[in-house]
């Protein structure tokens, strides 16, 4: 009940609706009706019944003057007169604290109604009308309704008052107040209240009642009206009035409004995109039946706030007053309700618009409380049946606007391997994950550094297995330059040194494609620590001395330059002076050997001084401190960069190094990092014995470097003819992804599958068809590709229909060959990715539902473009429209009206951006 307080007015509308004065009954039968009769006071309370309050005093006159048969004229009550139980004659409310069977009594209808007819009701005076209520399984009338004080939000100052019973909706709280501010009841509005503390809380659910609200008499509610551009009035802030008086008068196309990046929130603006772009839901918002349909009570779901903020995004863009949006409420919203949302990371398209999907279908869900429903097996029955069964019991306790539009159906058949038995099931989808064909292949670049001093380094670009080993990478290099695998090393060079030497049985995997792989050619008796070869391999870095950043210069820096090296040492000859006459012939394409003229007899001086070898660490021309990597130079690569070596194990001893002046460099021993280690060392007269792997360092002296090292040179290479080669990938057809969707599989060990026959769990087959398809169709391109062998985004270009996908050979339900359209689709959304796996970019192409035109969606930009701009190597996820559906939803032109363009036609005349 809801009733403005009573006055002239109520009093002349109860009069309307009282029955025609009749013969007055003798007094005996009128107390039999009153206070006996089915009528009277006798019957139990009712909920919702009417019952009217009777001011006391006249009520006992009544009594009397029946009892007593009318004899005393004195005690002839009169007319009703209840002026005892109002404060005042003009706004006619009751007096505080009136309490039954001291200030008045209370008659059911009936009786109210005899009374009045009988004896008349003061003039001008209204009827106490009140209802039966159940409060706390009670039954009561009502006295003392609460009075509410309705405001306009565009007129805050004036407030009218209105009483509800506490068994009252919320919703006829919202129609009074339409009615009170003469506000159509077509227009969008929705109810606040004010609270003690000051602040302001949204009603949100229409339909609990005015106790279930906790409202209280004097409780102020607002209500506020949508703007035309799909706004609320309370939604828009002091700092954006500016902007919306900007935009007031802007009037485009529905549809076509971008959405402003928050902070890589790009993927969130791209499903919004193509989600609005979904013709049946976009109007199933815009014409409010999700009011009707809002579930507060869903545990599963979002108490309605994420469908009432895509509700309010989706107003706004098809309200055709905006050029873009800010969809902050909704990225709050999805944040508080989905954690792994929250802040501004970077996310997946298609987790954001599986999560918004699943919110909204539980947001609407018309079931408003789930029964149990037990899964059924086949076990032998027809699919048909078995399919419409498991429908049925999916739409008992999920049924939406989501289910109307994008839920279909699976068959899934698993097989155990061992004893043959056949489990058969109907599973509901809302969306087709689909893989790629995948190719088995890699290419990899690298440099192949031969061992004769001659040939520059040669770059390769190999086709290799995907899950190959480094032998595989030796293999096809093999091919292309002669050279037996056994006589190859791979290493990755990163910063001047080796961040890694592989083993041959190391899996390709392990190797980035971003990575700087050189192979080496050594001796086929070599190998790396392996004390049985003839000979050893020595990886040898390259480093120039330069006078430290030092007040004094009291020290030397050491910084790394140049590619380092791979080089076989025959064992017998392991000594300082042929290591070093070895380097320099390595080294000779690139480092030029002094003159006659530069040389003296610094050689027989050195041989007759071999007794005194530097000390272990001495560099010749140098300090013997050890330079550290804070002594080395920011280029040097000993400090500089982030990615540290994987091998950081200290190199053997120190070898002692000849002190010839002559000599164009000198030799150290170094550990894996290129600095200096000062471990000891063996040295007999079979030359240099070591228990670990050595790393050689060759240093130079700037001037020496300047004048006998050529670094063009140096870093030379040539490429072969294998790097103009590019695995070319073919492009496949979503029709074939569809296919290996539906290939039959064997399960992983991950995931087994429970054999009720054997009792254990088994690695059985799976096979997923498809049974019956929504109306709007989603595909998920699988581009990201995680195993436990690589992680890869693929970016096979997929070629996909605009229209006429057709289904009819994947739908394995017995079809209606009469209605084609039933397995044939149009594209009208596609989501696209941009970038690799740790960074990129999501846009959207969408059909305008009204004008058929397709337009390019970057965040807050908004491009028309063609049809044949659509495809690509980014498009991520695919939006399907049944065309049946588009026929349904398509108005039907008047005979004066044009002839409409096809849905997601190619207009004409425009200027297209180019996408790709």
């Amino acid at each position: 009940m809801a009733a403005v307080a009573e006055s002239p007015a109520a009093a002349a509308a109860a009069e309307d609706r009282e029955p025609q004065r009749e013969a007055v009954p003798g007094l005996e039968s009128q107390r039999r009706q009153i206070e006996n009769g089915e009528n009277g006071r006798g019957p139990p309370l009712r909920a919702g019944e009417s019952w009217f309050l009777v001011e006391r005093h006249w009520y006992k006159q009544w009594e009397v003057h029946v009892q007593g048969g009318g004899q005393d004229p004195s005690t002839f009550p009169g007319c009703i007169n209840n002026a005892e139980l109002f404060e005042d004659q003009v706004n006619w409310r009751l007096k505080k604290g009136l309490v039954e069977g001291e200030d008045y009594v209370l008659l059911p209808a009936a009786a109210w109604h005899y009374l009045v007819s009988w004896y008349g009701l003061e003039h001008g005076q209204p009827p106490i009308e009140r209802k039966v209520v159940e409060l706390s399984s009670i039954q009561k009338v009502e006295v003392y309704p609460v009075e509410l004080l309705l405001i306009q939000h565009s007129d805050m100052d004036t407030a009218h008052t209105a009483q509800f019973n506490r068994t009252d909706s919320i919703d006829l709280v919202l129609r009074t107040a339409q009615e009170q501010f003469l506000v159509s009841p077509q227009e969008e509005t929705r109810l606040w209240i004010k609270n003690a503390e000051g602040s302001f809380e949204r009603l949100c659910n229409t339909r609990v009642t005015v106790l279930d609200a906790a409202l209280q008499t004097g409780q102020v509610v607002i209500m506020e009206t949508r703007n035309k551009d799909g706004t609320w009035p309370s939604a828009q802030l002091p700092a954006m009035s500016s902007a919306s008086e900007e935009d007031e008068d802007f009037q485009g196309q529905p549809g076509i409004c971008g959405l402003t990046n928050l902070g890589n929130t790009c993927f969130m603006n791209s499903a919004l995109q193509c989600l609005s772009n979904v013709p049946q839901l976009t109007n199933y918002f815009l014409k409010n039946r999700y009011l009707e349909e809002l579930n507060f009570c869903n545990p599963l779901g979002m108490k309605g706030e994420i469908a009432e903020a895509y509700a309010d995004l989706v107003k706004q863009a098809w309200s055709g007053h905006h050029r873009s949006i800010v969809p902050h409420v909704f990225k709050t919203k999805v944040g508080h309700f989905a954690s792994q949302f929250l802040g501004y990371q970077q996310h997946d398209s298609q987790e954001l618009l599986s999560f918004l999907l699943d919110g909204l279908h539980e947001d609407l869900n018309r079931v408003k409380k789930k029964e149990y429903v037990e899964l059924c097996d086949a076990a032998g029955r027809p699919d048909q049946e078995v399919a419409r069964e498991a429908w049925q019991n999916h739409r008992r306790r999920n049924d939406s606007v989501i289910v109307d539009t994008f839920h279909g159906l699976f068959k899934s058949t698993v097989v155990c391997p061992d004893c043959g038995n056949v489990s058969v099931t109907f599973d509901p989808f809302c969306y087709l994950s689909v893989p790629l064909p995948v190719t088995h292949k890699r290419v990899m670049e690298v440099f192949f550094v031969s061992m004769d001093p001659r040939r520059k380094p040669e770059q390769h670009r190999l086709v290799v297995p995907k899950r190959g080993k480094i032998s595989d990478l030796c293999v096809a290099l093999a091919k292309h330059t002669g050279v037996s695998p056994e006589r190859m090393m791979v290493a990755d060079v990163f910063s001047h040194r080796f961040y890694k030497i592989y083993q041959l049985e190391e899996s390709l995997s392990s190797i980035l494609d971003r990575d700087d792989i050189f192979i080496y050619e050594v001796s086929g008796r070599a190998a790396i620590g392996e004390n049985s070869r003839e000979d050893v391999v020595l990886p040898i870095y390259l480093r120039e001395r330069t006078p430290a950043r030092d007040y004094n210069n009291s020290y030397y820096g050491l910084m790394l330059f140049g590619h380092p090296l791979l080089v076989s040492v025959p064992r017998d000859r392991l000594s300082w002076d042929a290591l070093y006459h070895i380097l320099l012939y390595r080294l000779s394409r690139y480092v030029t050997r002094p003159s006659s003229d530069d040389e003296d007899d610094g050689d027989e001086k050195d041989l007759e001084d071999k007794d005194n070898l530097p000390k272990p660490g001495h560099v010749a021309g140098g300090s013997s401190q050890d330079p550290g990597p804070e002594q080395a130079g920011p280029s040097s690569g000993v400090a500089g960069g982030s990615r540290a070596p994987v091998d950081n194990s200290p190199g053997p001893s120190h070898w002692p190094q000849r002190a010839r002046r002559k000599h164009l460099f000198t030799l150290q021993t170094v550990n894996s990092n290129g600095t200096s280690d000062r471990s000891t060392f063996n040295e007999d007269t079979h030359g240099v014995s070591f228990s670990s792997q050595p790393y050689i360092a060759i240093d130079w002296e700037p001037e020496m470097k300047k004048r006998y090292y050529d670094e063009v040179e140096a870093e030379g290479y040539v490429k072969h003819d294998c790097v103009g080669y590019v695995l070319k990938k073919a492009p496949v057809r979503l029709q074939e992804c569809i296919e290996l969707f539906t290939t039959t599989e064997t399960l992983e060990k991950e995931n087994p599958w429970y054999c009720p026959n054997c009792k254990q769990h088994q690695l059985a087959t799976k096979k997923l068809d498809l049974w019956m398809l929504p109306e709007t169709l989603i595909i998920h391109l699988k581009r990201f590709s995680y195993t436990k062998f690589s992680r890869e985004k693929l970016d096979t270009l997929v070629e996909f229909p605009i229209r006429d996908l057709d289904f009819s050979k994947f739908v394995i339900k017995p079809q209606n060959e009469s209605a084609p359209e039933l397995y044939k689709y149009d594209l009208i959304a596609v989501s696209n990715h941009y970038g690799g796996l740790r960074d990129g970019h999501y846009t959207t192409f969408a059909c305008n539902k009204d004008s058929g035109q397709w337009h390019y969606f970057d965040d807050n930009s908004v491009s028309p473009v063609t049809e044949n701009q659509i495809e690509s190597k980014a498009a991520y996820v695919l939006f399907y429209q049944r065309q049946d559906v588009a026929r349904r939803l398509q108005p039907q032109p008047s005979l004066s009206d044009p002839p409409a363009s096809p849905a997601c036609g190619t207009p004409a005349n425009f200027e297209f951006m180019d996408i790709n």
